[in-house]
């Protein structure tokens, strides 16, 4: 029984978070949930760690004027390359200058390794990856 409310739930939440996986981070965290609940909860685990971790993942999605805005700046001459992967979810080294959005206090970007990088200021956490 407790199966059948478990996957009617999880159905249920599929349903709503469906259009949410639009974006890459969506898709990654989709993944990432998928995998950590599958290690925990097997097959079911894996189905509810998908859902959550879909919806998890548009929560942190920029909004799209963010995202143009970070496209259109210039690349700068003195471009950041660091030998760490720059991976969503992970902060950037500190030697990383990041530079505010205007208008939006919770993001800010910057140029690493030939890709620009859109981060949360406060923990420097990569929020997306753009080229």
């Amino acid at each position: 029984m407790k199966t059948k409310a478990i996957v009617t739930a999880v159905a249920a939440l599929g349903l709503l978070a469906g259009p949410a996986f639009a974006q890459s981070s969506t898709v990654t965290g989709a993944a990432g949930g998928a995998v950590t609940g599958a290690v925990v909860g097997g097959p079911v685990g894996a189905a509810v760690g998908g859902v959550a971790g879909a919806i998890v993942g548009s929560a942190i999605d920029p909004p799209h004027n963010v995202v143009t805005y970070v496209q259109e700046q210039p690349i700068p001459s003195d471009e950041v390359v660091v030998k760490e992967s720059v991976v969503v979810g992970s902060p950037l080294p500190r030697t990383v200058v990041i530079t505010p959005v205007p208008g939006h206090p919770t993001y800010a970007y910057a140029m690493v390794n030939h890709e620009r990088i859109i981060v949360q200021p406060k923990t420097r956490k990569v929020v997306k990856i753009l080229d």
